[in-house]
């Protein structure tokens, strides 16, 4: 079968293929954060046997310095990367790392102490830089695809954060009553974790690339100078031909950055303000109510299930914001979400506070895919991938610079 890469459209007969990368696209996104949200999610295990280290906190601050770091070099470098290499590594650093962290609480039988918070601060940096592997080179890879694919690789990267809150308030109860049942639901979790790695592995290398629709849309890549799909290109069988040429016409990293500066500060800012409040406040900064010891899990499940949902909505036309300026407005809007948090975790009960969580969730997860899926339009596939790259880039330096700012809710706080 010939592949068309002059057409402007997808040929028809290639439609076929769409639902199943579509699917495959979800998939990888899970796969993308599953073990990081494992352990935001298992956090009332570790605040158990780490009570005076904030481990909510400070895991958190290890893994984005060694995610934005590794990303930056890649985005600086990403027109050279093979991003099939990249991809892989990413996926197989996120299971050995998930897979560790069961390996070193056994080791040391749950106990707490400086050497295993250190040994888990590592791996937690390690999850850093395969992140900074997978999101960027596929969010890149992606971005001169099918607006669905995208849109569906950002579903999966919330339907993980919703999949492992369902589980993780289902072993709560399971093992509630059960002596260690805590830590036994919590290995349980990593166990699930590292399952889905592996699946994403076995899944991008031998069937995602072999679908026609993503060989079409790379193939259309290469032709316009794309030099990171040509290994994709070759596990799939289609042969490129170097032409350097092409690649000396796309626009610089700098005038990318120039003409999008408001969509990466769109995800910046998105970032800062989530990751400002979650998971850090809500866990430590919301008090005690009726739910007890399942308060803090009921918020975080609410917010990744509504983060989930607002991933989804823009698929709804008249919901899906296009134009800039409202982006702006919209998402400068939720700077309100601070002193709302801040009243409602002082003078509100917990019905209040779990509706400003959800709505926090589902703002987060419409806004995102609305500025991922516009954002690429009107570029040529290798400008994309960079582009890709550099919303990558400030959606992690929000996600930074928002757990930096969460610390100051300590402040004043006697536990501190």
């Amino acid at each position: 079968m010939t592949t068309n890469v002059d057409g402007v459209g997808v040929p028809s007969r290639l439609e076929g293929g769409k639902y199943w990368a579509v699917l495959f696209c979800w998939i990888l996104g899970l796969g993308s954060l599953v073990s990081w949200n494992s352990m935001l999610t298992i956090g009332d295990y570790y605040y158990q046997v780490f009570p005076k280290y904030h481990p909510s906190r400070v895991l958190t601050l290890v893994y984005q310095p060694f995610a934005i770091g590794t990303i930056s070099l890649l985005a600086y470098h990403e027109s050279k990367i093979d991003t099939r290499k990249r991809n892989i590594i990413g996926y197989i650093l996120f299971a050995a790392s998930t897979f560790l962290l069961i390996a070193l609480d056994l080791a040391t039988s749950g106990k707490g102490g400086v050497g295993p918070y250190i040994g888990i601060c590592v791996l937690v940096a390690c999850f850093g830089v395969a992140d900074a592997h997978v999101q960027g080179g596929m969010v890149g890879d992606l971005s001169f695809m099918s607006p669905e694919f995208m849109q569906s690789f950002f579903a999966g990267l919330a339907a993980s954060g919703a999949l492992t809150s369902g589980l993780r308030l289902i072993t709560k109860a399971a093992f509630e009553n059960v002596k260690d049942g805590l830590r036994k639901g919590a290995m349980l979790f990593l166990a699930i974790s590292t399952f889905f790695e592996f699946i994403c592995i076995f899944l991008y290398t031998t069937l995602f690339g072999k679908l026609p629709i993503v060989k079409y849309y790379r193939a259309k890549a290469a032709a316009e100078g794309s030099k990171t799909v040509s290994a994709d290109l070759a596990a799939a069988g289609i042969k490129t031909q170097d032409d350097d040429s092409k690649e000396l016409t796309r626009l610089s990293t700098k005038e990318l950055f120039i003409q999008n500066i408001d969509y990466c500060l769109d995800l910046f800012i998105i970032y800062v303000i989530t990751l400002s409040i979650f998971p850090g406040f809500l866990y430590e900064n919301t008090g005690h109510h009726q739910l007890g010891s399942w308060y803090a899990l009921v918020l975080i499940a609410m917010y990744n299930v509504l983060d989930f949902i607002g991933r989804y909505t823009p698929l709804i036309k008249w919901l899906k914001i296009e134009s800039r300026k409202l982006l702006m407005t919209a998402i400068l809007s939720r700077l309100l979400f601070i002193p709302a948090f801040y009243f409602t975790a002082k003078y509100g009960d917990q019905g209040w506070m779990i509706m400003l969580t959800s709505l926090l969730g589902l703002t987060n997860g419409h806004l995102t895919v609305c500025v991922m899926t516009v954002a690429p339009r009107g570029y040529k596939g290798p400008e994309q991938n960079a582009l890709g790259n550099l919303l990558v880039l400030f959606l992690l330096g929000g996600i930074f610079s928002g757990i930096a700012l969460g610390w100051l809710w300590l402040i004043g706080n006697s536990s501190f």
